[in-house]
């Protein structure tokens, strides 16, 4: 069976990057999107990045444009809203889909293998419903639902863990710590 280190993947910039250099490395890849109500988590994730990565963290995220057409620019706009916007220093990849016949081969292993989102509290649960409803690009249960999709990859790429889009980057990060230890 593949693991994500067997992956490659191109940046906004169209440079490739060989997943197999975040052997070693917590690794925490996000779908992402520049006009979306979560859209101010790149605030805690870059959080994350600062307070991590010297320790391990890598940061990883997607633009995608399948839900409600949230992210509509170019990569190059996409990667300088994320930058000016919210500081974002972690590496932004070239946009493409994560479900679907054209969905990125990395984000078909993903929910391979984490099909499930961990969702906390009520409102919560009410999200995934909603997500599911307005989501024309939602058609299996590991689908992704919705924008901000978190993947929390360990160090030996065997654990995997998938958070919902309504899980804020300081919901998880005892899960970071507890990877990097």
């Amino acid at each position: 069976m593949a693991k994500i280190y067997d992956f490659k993947a191109l940046t906004s910039k169209g440079k490739e990057i060989d997943f197999s250099q975040f052997q070693d490395k917590v690794l925490l890849i996000v779908n992402t999107a520049s006009k979306c109500g979560f859209t101010p988590q790149f605030a805690g994730l870059e959080e994350l990045n600062q307070k991590y990565k010297d320790k391990g963290l890598v940061i990883v995220g997607f633009p995608c444009n399948q839900f409600k057409e949230q992210d509509p620019e170019g990569d190059a706009k996409i990667e300088e809203f994320c930058q000016l916007n919210y500081g974002v220093t972690f590496q932004i990849m070239k946009k493409g889909d994560v479900n679907g016949p054209d969905a990125q081969p990395i984000f078909e292993y993903l929910k391979s293998v984490a099909p499930t989102e961990e969702y906390n509290g009520l409102k919560a649960k009410a999200a995934k419903t909603l997500f599911k409803a307005i989501s024309k690009s939602v058609e299996k249960d590991s689908d992704i639902k919705w924008n901000f999709t978190k993947f929390l990859i360990s160090k030996d790429g065997e654990t995997i863990k998938r958070f919902a889009p309504t899980t804020e980057p300081k919901d998880f990060e005892k899960d970071v710590e507890a990877m990097l230890a």
